[in-house]
């Protein structure tokens, strides 16, 4: 039997490790692992009748060859956000193009399904364990739906997908922003100055009201609430003033829009229909300026939430995870994405990511009056707040 396994969407902390697991248990009970590069890519990009081979995009894994790998961060099979249900004109790969009639960049978004299928078939794999988001897990659930097995396994910073408690990511990234948050009360005190720390979470703004619980921050703006620049910087004085060193600080998430405007995008969408998220908390530090007279201090702490090795909760998930899909593939259970919930470990079916959306509770967890955290009832709350 063969296992497939690969990383989609954005890098987190805790990958390595959970591949390396999923390797280990394989080869214990006698099965073969494949890596697939690059997410869904590598099976959209692999060429069936090239000659001089495809290990630009898929390579055989072992216990030699991942000794080391949960030594570092990131995912040593690289990423990306390809989705081969949604293929724009442009990025066809050129042995898939008809020669007589070459994508156009008016042509419709083209679906290769078909042909992803096809791959798995020439590399005898028999089921797929692929790592992602609720982005690179729709396609997951779009081979389910072909009949294809697959057991999935979630991760994410934003925590974010729906049917589990936790993602892989999430307490690596809450600790990076929390330490960083931290450290700018240094400049933030010594300058006397509101500082701004825009954090990631395009939907969810759990990492921006986590770090900020933790961090005792004084405001935290999530992406559920539209804020009022006004009322925000009248909370932001008030705090500044009654801060002995006469500073003030606070998070914003990306996602994050003010009262009446929208959410700060740019660039092109990707293949899940997502553009770049990122600014608002620059626009909110300019709106600030301009209201108070304060001198602000804007950081995005972005790439960095995801950076170096994974914490030891992270690993503790990551590696449980990778143990529980393998279970479930060697029992050919399938259909399936592990999860926790209420501290267990357990699985759910994969279609289970969506029929919901995983969101901050604001009526449990914030103040949506006075912008900050607030844990309305503690107690029987798991460890993580959600």
């Amino acid at each position: 039997m063969r296992i497939g396994i690969l990383t989609g969407g954005g890098d987190v902390p805790g990958l390595n490790p959970c591949i390396k697991a999923v390797v280990y248990r394989a080869e214990d009970a006698g099965l073969e692992v494949m890596g697939i590069r690059r997410g869904w890519g590598g099976l959209l990009n692999y060429d069936i009748d090239a000659k001089a081979g495809n290990s630009e995009w898929v390579t055989p894994l072992n216990k030699q060859n991942t000794r080391t790998v949960d030594r570092s961060g990131g995912t040593f099979l690289h990423t990306s956000r390809t989705n081969p249900a949604k293929v724009k004109p442009h990025d066809v790969p050129a042995f898939l193009a008809d020669p007589k009639n070459p994508p156009k960049k008016d042509d419709p978004i083209l679906d290769f399904t078909p042909h992803v299928l096809k791959v798995l078939e020439k590399l005898q794999i028999d089921a797929l364990i692929p790592i992602g988001g609720d982005d690179t897990l729709s396609y997951g659930v779009r081979l389910h739906k072909e009949g294809f097995p697959v057991v999935a396994i979630p991760k994410t910073m934003d925590n974010d997908v729906f049917g589990t408690d936790y993602c892989i990511g999430f307490s690596t990234a809450v600790t990076r922003s929390v330490n960083f948050i931290t450290a700018l009360r240094t400049p933030a005190g010594s300058h006397e100055r509101i500082a701004v720390v825009e954090l990631f979470g395009r939907n969810s703004g759990e990492t921006s009201l986590i770090s900020a619980y933790l961090a005792g921050v004084d405001r935290a703006i999530i992406s559920e609430v539209p804020f009022d620049p006004d009322v925000l910087a009248k909370l932001l004085i008030d705090d500044k003033k009654r801060n002995p060193s006469d500073y003030a600080i606070m998070t914003i998430s990306e996602g994050a829009q003010m009262v009446g405007g929208k959410i700060v995008e740019y660039g092109q969408a990707d293949a899940y229909g997502h553009k770049k998220l990122g600014g608002i908390g620059q626009i909110t530090g300019d709106a600030l300026k301009q209201i108070t007279g304060s001198d602000i201090i804007y950081q995005q702490v972005a790439y960095l939430m995801r950076s170096g090795e994974p914490d030891a909760l992270d690993r503790m998930v990551a590696i449980s995870y990778a143990n529980l899909a393998t279970d479930l593939v060697i029992k050919k259970h399938y259909g399936r994405m592990v999860a926790l919930r209420e501290g267990k470990y357990t699985h759910i079916p994969i279609d289970s990511i969506a029929t919901g959306l995983k969101r901050v509770d604001v009526n449990e967890l914030y103040d949506s009056e006075q912008y900050k955290p607030k844990v309305a009832h503690l107690l029987d709350k798991p460890m993580f707040l959600y």
